[in-house]
Parts: C-alpha cells; sequence; structure tokens
C-alpha cells in the first residue's frame, strides 16, 4: 500500500495510491497520528485522479535520524573515513516538505546548497532495545528523502552538521508512504538524483554499511524510536562536495530523486532574501 498526505479544495487528507488514483482514508487525522494508533482507517469510497490533488509532506515526523557516510564510496569521495559504528545526527522537523515544493536558502546564509538522495526508514512502532532480528516488525513503511544539506555551514564554518542540515525546506520527503509488503527487501532498491536533466547519483540500496535491521537496533539501544520518526540511511556517492570542482545547487535547477518501487520525489531550487 502507499499512502500519502494530499490538498483538495483547501482541505488536508490522507489516502490510499491506487495506481493514478487516491481514495481518501476515513480520518481526519494526519498520518502520524494514525501510525501510532496502529490502525489504518477504512478506505472511503471518495477517489480523485492524482493528478487533480497536490500531494504534500506524507506526514511530519517527530524525530528524523539520519546516518551518515553509509556507503564507502560516498565516504571515499568526500575524503571521510568509513565509520566502525553507525554515524548519527540529526534534521530537525520544520525542515520537513513535501513532493514539488521549493527548497529555499538565503546566500546570506549559505552559497553551497547540496542534494543527497536517500531512502528513508519511517518507523511503525515504539521501539526500544530492539534486536535485529525483529527490527523489520517495527517498519511501518518506506519514502524518499532528500537530506540537502548546506556545505559550506556544515563543513566550513560550525564544524558541526545541525544548522548546515536543517534549514528550513532541507528536508524534502515523500512522495508517499509506501508499506513493507510492497518493499520485501529495501537493500534491492537503485537510487537516482538527478539535477535539471543531469543525473549526479545513481547508487543501490546494497552498498549500505550499516543494513536497516542494524540501524533500526542500533538507533533504538541510543534513544526511544516513535511511530512516526524516520530514518534517513544514508546517500550514494555522487554528491556535489565529492566533485573537484565542487558543485552545488542554484537558483532555478530542480532535484529529482527516484528510488525504484517508491517513486520519485521532485523539488525546484530558489535563492530567497530574509525577508521573503
Amino acid at each position: 500500500m502507499k499512502f500519502a498526505t494530499y490538498l483538495y479544495r483547501n482541505q488536508t487528507h490522507i489516502g490510499e495510491v491506487m495506481g493514478a488514483a487516491i481514495y481518501r482514508l476515513a480520518t481526519l487525522d494526519p498520518l502520524e497520528h494514525v501510525i501510532r494508533r496502529g490502525v489504518i482507517p477504512t478506505r472511503s469510497s471518495d477517489r480523485l485522479p492524482l493528478d487533480e490533488v497536490t500531494l504534500i509532506r506524507p506526514l511530519r515526523p517527530g524525530k528524523i535520524i539520519c546516518i551518515g557516510r553509509n556507503y564507502a564510496a560516498h565516504a571515499a569521495e568526500t575524503g571521510s573515513e568509513v565509520p566502525k559504528a553507525p554515524l548519527i545526527f540529526a534534521k530537525f522537523p520544520s525542515a520537513v516538505i513535501g513532493p514539488n515544493e521549493t527548497i529555499t536558502w538565503d546566500e546570506s546564509i549559505t552559497k553551497e546548497v547540496d542534494w543527497e538522495g536517500e531512502l528513508g526508514v519511517v518507523i511503525g512502532q515504539r521501539a526500544r532495545n530492539v534486536s535485529e532480528d525483529d527490527a523489520y516488525q517495527y517498519v511501518f513503511g518506506y519514502t524518499i528523502g532528500n537530506d540537502v544539506s548546506a556545505r559550506d555551514l556544515q563543513l566550513r564554518t560550525d564544524g558541526q552538521w545541525t544548522r548546515g542540515k536543517s534549514l528550513d525546506t532541507f528536508c524534502p520527503l515523500g512522495p508517499w508512504i509506501v508499506t513493507p509488503d510492497e518493499v520485501p527487501d529495501p537493500h534491492n532498491l537503485t537510487v537516482k538524483t538527478v539535477v535539471n536533466d543531469d543525473v549526479r547519483q545513481d547508487g543501490h540500496t546494497k552498498d549500505m554499511i550499516f543494513k536497516v535491521p542494524t540501524l533500526i537496533a542500533y538507533c533504538s539501544r541510543m534513544f526511544t524510536l516513535e511511530p512516526g520518526d524516520v530514518i534517513l540511511t544514508g546517500t550514494p556517492p555522487g554528491v556535489g562536495e565529492g566533485r573537484d570542482p565542487k558543485l552545488f545547487l542554484k537558483d532555478g535547477d530542480t532535484v529529482a530523486i527516484s528510488i525504484s518501487g517508491l517513486g520519485e520525489l521532485t523539488n525546484p531550487c530558489r535563492v530567497v532574501k530574509a525577508a521573503e
């Protein structure tokens, strides 16, 4: 199943995507509340073509847990060592936007904005000290994420990653959440990032250093995972920071991230002024 959040006639709904249509679910609650309750509402008879609704962020996570350097080739392209254990950082929930929403930044804050296409894991139930063998039981579904990164802040100004990873609009998610019955193996997926018409990343989740069960088990030892939390599992090689010369997003670019079986997440880019 594919679950999405959408706008129709200025009202927000959640629905099940089936082919080129979406069926409204019989609830007024946001998807993160539905996940927390653990009971999927019944599908209503309200059916709309997907092209007549506006998909927005599928949910607002309580936590966005990110895994750094989880692909050896990505670590190498940035001149970094491969971590011996999952390298954890976080993005603020206020950074989340949905499909076709605009990634924005003020050049008085950052001029080096980079893309990172990633597989996102949506947690389905409260998890603390989970074993790797049981980890998949705690997965509600999978989505696409873009770990947008201000490299100048992250690497050359702050010396830590919080600000450079958490500026407003720096965490596109979507276009929907796909349940595990449609993703039997999250380590058998292609990950591709295209900026305008240029393929920037063309990777595969089989190359993750730390697989999804390991990440869930490891994170749940450190802190409680709550329903609706999202783990971004790291990015394959091909980021702008790893190029010579370095290459960053600019005003007017469009970033499209596709993961096999999960669809495509597309976002335009725009430079703004602080007052906008």
